[in-house]
């Protein structure tokens, strides 16, 4: 009997070329999908977040009478110091309402607990607060320049303490605080507000926000790189270079406004000066501008989501701002009580 061989035919070169081609095609048409999924992801737990974060807020209110001081020095009633330090600030304060009773068990309010107390630096270090981290943003998840301790967990989202003034035609924001004219560098700070919600000093009852709850912005996103004029990209936020923990160092007894002050930073909180996600173009002036990387008086609301960010409303709900939103109506959302209806455009 004959038996016949048969030679097994391998791919030739230009068949092994199409068939990586067409697997390259498939996968630069499915990865544009995955990321985009992925970005949803992103942006519904940060949303998510920022729930947790308004639940967190209107439980405090609940049980202590009104929301939490944006920041201040840790004297009486928000500690048992006196001295001119930087305090705690909101962030601080809603813990055991957002599942960080354990850590916040360990602090301490002797005075200057935000900055000037190690112990509270050093019990934080290392600590997982899930709810104060943005998955989508870029920036470090970790202090670069916390007073002590290790990996001090940074806060993606901050306070709104109201809006300068002239942004809402028809409406004299008064409740402001400047920077000293008379001195330059990082520890000037920009324009302060005191007509939002969360500021030095703050003691806001819900009830009383004049413009309705779901009208005024309590916590929105400061969580993406900034880029210089130089092409330099920076993470400056209010949460960012010293950790969560800091507040601003003013006692409750003089909250704004208080014209004169020599250091008018504040960190966990920011003033609304300029438009939403306004990233480039930046220098370093602190008392001129209000933007550097040493406080976030007013460091604009910026996100890595496309198109806008995740706002925290005062009815606790969550909106998505648009970059396309006029910086008249973020001003609007910011103040408590300005009175003039808000446009379209929100």
């Amino acid at each position: 009997m004959r038996f016949l061989s048969k030679t097994r035919k391998a791919f030739t070169l230009i068949e092994l070329l199409v068939v990586i081609a067409i697997i390259a095609i498939l996968i630069g048409l499915l990865l544009p999908a995955v990321q985009k999924v992925r970005a949803a992801a992103n942006k519904a737990t940060c949303s998510n977040n920022l729930k947790q974060i308004g639940t967190a807020l209107h439980n405090y209110e609940s049980s202590i009478g009104q929301l939490p001081v944006g920041g201040s020095a840790d004297a009486p009633p928000f500690g048992t110091g006196g001295d001119w330090n930087w305090g705690s600030a909101w962030t601080v304060w809603i813990l055991p309402y957002i599942e960080q009773d354990n850590l916040f068990n360990q602090f301490r309010f002797p005075g200057g607990s935000g900055w000037g107390f190690a112990g509270n630096y050093v019990a934080a270090s290392n600590a997982s607060i899930k709810t104060y981290l943005c998955p989508a943003s870029p920036v470090p998840k970790v202090a670069p320049a916390p007073f002590s301790g290790t990996n001090v967990p940074s806060n993606h989202y901050v306070g709104i303490s109201g809006a300068v003034n002239g942004l809402i035609p028809g409406y004299n924001e008064t409740r402001l605080s400047f920077p000293n004219t008379g001195t330059t560098g990082c520890c000037t700070g920009g324009i302060l507000s005191g007509g939002g919600t969360l500021f030095p000093g703050s003691q806001v009852v819900l009830s009383t926000i004049a413009d309705g709850t779901s009208n005024t912005i309590l916590v929105s996103e400061q969580n993406d790189f900034l880029t210089l004029t130089n092409g330099s990209r920076v993470a400056w936020g209010a949460g960012l270079l010293h950790g969560f923990m800091i507040g601003h160092f003013r006692l409750p007894s003089i909250a704004p406004p208080n014209l004169g002050t020599t250091d008018n930073r504040a960190f966990q909180m920011t003033t609304i000066r300029y438009q939403i996600n306004r990233k480039t173009g930046w220098t370093e002036n602190c008392g001129g501008t209000g933007v550097c990387s040493n406080m976030g008086t007013n460091i604009p609301l910026n996100s890595a989501h496309t198109g806008g960010g995740n706002a925290l409303m005062g009815d606790a709900s969550v909106r998505f701002l648009r970059d396309s939103i006029s910086l008249q109506t973020l001003a609007q959302l910011a103040t408590r009580d300005d009175g003039i209806p808000l446009g379209n455009d929100q």
